[in-house]
C-alpha cells in the first residue's frame, strides 16, 4: 500500500486515484485532505512535508475513495460555499450551484431599488441557499422558506442557525405555494429553484446518482413543478411584485410563453447567466 505519511505523499497518491475516474476536479484532493487536516488549502500547499496521523491517512483514502465512486465532495466535506455562505449540506438537499448565484443577484438588485420593508418568499428552499443570502443582504426584509421536505427544512433551519438568521427567516412545510402558514400573502418577491430536470433525462444524468431525486425531477418536460408554481403566483404576488424562476438552459422560450399566459401584461425577461446560458425567468407585474 502506498506511504501516505506526508501531505505531498498523499495529494500525489489521490492525483493518480481520481485521474481516470472522469468525475473529479483537480482541487478534489487538496480540499478533502484539508477537510481531514482541519485546515485551509494554503496552509496545505504550504507545508507539504506535514505528516498524517494514521487514523488521517485511512480517513482521507475512504474519502479518496467514495469521491472516485462519484460522490460529491460537497456531501464529503458537509459544507458548499455559496454567495457569500458557507452551508451546510447532507444527502436530504441539493448541492448549491454558481449558477443560483445569479438569481439572488438579481433579486437583490431588483430590492435595492424599491423601499420599504419588503415581504420575501423562496420556494423549494433546500438547503436554505437563497433564502439565507437574501435575508443576509436585505436586513429589512421579511423572508419565509418553503419546501416539503422536512429533512431538507432541517437542514436549511441549522444553516439560518450558525449564520445568526434563525429570527429572520421563517420556515414552512408545504407543497410550493399551497399553504403559507403565517405567511399571508402577498409577497412583493417570490423566488424558486424547483426540479427543472425532463425525467426520462435523470437516468442517464451523474447528478442523479447522489442527489435528492425530489430536488431533480422536474415531471416529463422538467417544467411540471414550473406549471404549477406559475399557475399559484397570480394569487400570492403583489402589485409590481418580481417573480424570478431558474430554468434549464433550453426551457427560455416555453417558459416565457406560460409566463405571458398566466401575467397578461408583465415584463417577462430570460436572463443568461455567466456561461451565456439561459438562466432566469424573471416576471415584473404591473399593478
Amino acid at each position: 500500500m502506498t506511504d501516505l505519511h506526508t501531505v505531498a505523499a498523499a495529494l500525489t497518491w489521490a492525483r493518480q486515484a481520481l485521474a481516470q475516474t472522469h468525475v473529479a476536479e483537480p482541487l478534489d484532493g487538496p480540499v478533502l485532505l484539508a477537510h481531514v487536516l482541519g485546515c485551509d488549502r494554503a496552509a496545505l500547499l504550504a507545508h507539504p512535508e506535514r505528516l498524517l496521523t494514521p487514523e488521517q491517512e485511512t480517513t482521507f483514502r475512504a474519502l479518496i475513495a467514495r469521491r472516485a465512486e462519484g460522490v460529491p465532495v460537497a456531501y464529503l466535506t458537509g459544507r458548499r460555499a455559496f454567495f457569500d455562505l458557507e452551508l451546510l449540506v447532507t444527502p436530504d438537499v441539493l448541492i448549491p450551484r454558481p449558477e443560483t448565484e445569479h438569481l439572488v443577484e438579481l433579486a437583490l438588485a431588483w430590492a435595492r431599488t424599491r423601499g420599504g420593508r419588503l415581504r420575501l418568499i423562496d420556494v423549494g428552499t433546500g438547503s436554505g441557499a437563497i433564502a439565507l443570502a437574501l435575508a443576509r443582504h436585505l436586513p429589512g426584509a421579511q423572508v419565509w422558506a418553503v419546501d416539503r421536505s422536512f429533512a431538507a427544512l432541517q437542514i436549511a433551519r441549522a444553516n439560518a442557525a450558525r449564520h445568526g438568521l434563525g429570527e429572520r427567516v421563517h420556515f414552512l412545510q408545504a407543497d410550493l405555494l399551497t399553504a403559507c402558514g403565517g405567511a399571508t400573502p402577498p409577497f412583493d418577491l417570490i423566488v424558486a429553484n424547483l426540479p427543472y430536470i425532463p425525467a426520462p433525462l435523470l437516468a442517464d444524468l451523474p447528478v442523479a446518482r447522489h442527489e435528492p431525486l425530489l430536488a431533480l425531477d422536474g415531471g416529463p418536460d422538467g417544467l411540471t413543478l414550473i406549471r404549477r408554481l406559475m399557475a399559484q403566483a397570480p394569487r400570492v404576488l403583489a402589485a409590481h411584485g418580481l417573480l424570478l424562476m431558474e430554468i434549464e438552459a433550453t426551457q427560455g422560450e416555453q417558459v416565457t410563453a406560460l409566463a405571458a399566459q398566466v401575467f397578461p401584461g408583465a415584463t417577462i425577461q430570460v436572463h443568461q447567466d455567466y456561461a451565456g446560458l439561459p438562466r432566469v425567468l424573471s416576471v415584473e407585474r404591473k399593478g
